[in-house]
């Protein structure tokens, strides 16, 4: 019994250690992640963490405008390949817009049209967005404007508000999403998320390479912020998600109660529905019913590559061609996609648990390929 008493002194005492330890070396962050993450049951961040985090609000205005219901509404079945993959890799939502109207329309159990799931990094197309709509209302003046005219810690570089919206800033981030010792781990948990941002430097030459790193979305969240002088929520609630007509309020991640900032490099919770929006705004050029939300030529540049060498980003947004076709995207960790194949007026949503495998090792998954095979598939099986 003694010794029994002895093993959980010293295990008590260990723990206590590596708490404290932890804490002095500026990693108590990594507690908090295994709160949420282990002690949740999960493996990795998941698309329904929100509760876990402090939030703000992204407001819907009074007026909803609801997508049109195809008269082709779900006439189609799923193809035998799409069900099997939705089942391995725990689809939650599955939309296909055809002509602006909702042609197919699928929900697991216990979720629905107005469930929220996390969108991941489709966050960084919408913080994008609000970087257009910021130039648009003047409260920046281009993407050439460099960043050290609003952080003069950073006037030893040339890095610009484009640099980073089109991922060529030059930052010493290191995009690692197993590591809980990582930065990309630290964002996501840290409670003085501007802090960390700030202590990145710029250590390669900006605007001259692709380089994926999620940081660089956080510091023009931050610009974005101090320009406007307004909340990234309240931003994007009067900016989109109001004259967009969304139908439900939808949540953005802050780091903690007392900073609340906006994680903008991930964390926007919301629906399938009003997350196709964005995919019809810029399908639209930027226009809603009519009304030019975000200017056309912002539109065109954020679908084009920046980089001949890497024709599969723009200005915030994913670049695919595929069967002939050319199509731009808003994509998540876990395989959140918002789809859009502008000439044939198609949008395809896919919200989910898990992606395939091959995460990580290709700019595109095997599964996003198999979404846009099938679902164009349903649209030429319909009768």
């Amino acid at each position: 019994m003694k010794t029994l008493k002895k093993i959980i002194k010293w295990i008590l005492i260990s723990l206590g250690a590596i708490i404290v330890l932890l804490y002095v070396f500026g990693y108590g962050y990594i507690l908090r992640g295994a709160r949420i993450v282990y002690f949740t049951g999960h493996k990795t961040v998941f698309i329904d963490d929100y509760p876990y985090f402090d939030n703000d609000t992204i407001k819907k205005g009074d007026t909803i405008d609801r997508w049109p219901i195809s008269k082709n509404y779900n006439n189609v079945e799923a193809t035998e390949k799409l069900k099997e993959t939705n089942e391995e890799l725990g689809t939650v939502a599955f939309l296909i817009i055809k002509n602006d109207s909702i042609y197919y329309e699928w929900y697991s159990p216990n979720y629905g049209e107005d469930s929220k799931t996390n969108s991941f990094s489709m966050a960084k197309s919408i913080t994008t967005s609000l970087l257009g709509k910021a130039i648009m209302d003047g409260y920046i003046k281009s993407l050439d404007q460099p960043v050290s005219d609003f952080y003069p810690q950073y006037s030893y570089a040339k890095t610009t508000v484009g640099d980073l919206a089109s991922m060529a800033s030059g930052l010493d981030w290191v995009e690692h999403y197993t590591s809980p010792f990582s930065v990309t781990a630290r964002a996501n948990y840290v409670d003085d998320l501007a802090e960390t941002i700030l202590e990145l430097k710029v250590v390669k030459t900006p605007g001259k390479e692709f380089e994926y790193l999620s940081g660089n979305t956080q510091l023009l969240g931050m610009i974005i912020q101090k320009a406007t002088g307004k909340t990234l929520p309240n931003y994007l609630s009067e900016s989109f998600w109001k004259p967009m007509g969304a139908t439900e309020d939808a949540l953005w991640q802050v780091d903690d109660d007392e900073h609340r900032l906006a994680k903008t490099f991930c964390c926007i919770s919301s629906n399938a529905r009003d997350f196709a929006r964005f995919g019809r705004l810029y399908k639209d050029y930027g226009k809603w019913n009519g009304k030019q939300l975000l200017d056309s030529t912002f539109v065109v540049k954020s679908i084009t590559p920046r980089f001949k060498d890497s024709p599969m980003y723009g200005y915030g947004w994913w670049l695919k061609q595929q069967n002939g076709k050319n199509f731009f995207m808003m994509m998540g960790h876990h395989s959140q996609f918002v789809i859009v194949e502008p000439k044939d007026n198609v949008i395809i949503v896919r919200l989910g648990q898990r992606t395939s495998e091959d995460e990580g090792t290709n700019d595109f998954t095997k599964d996003n390929y198999i979404y846009i095979n099938e679902a164009y598939t349903m649209l030429r099986d319909d009768k």
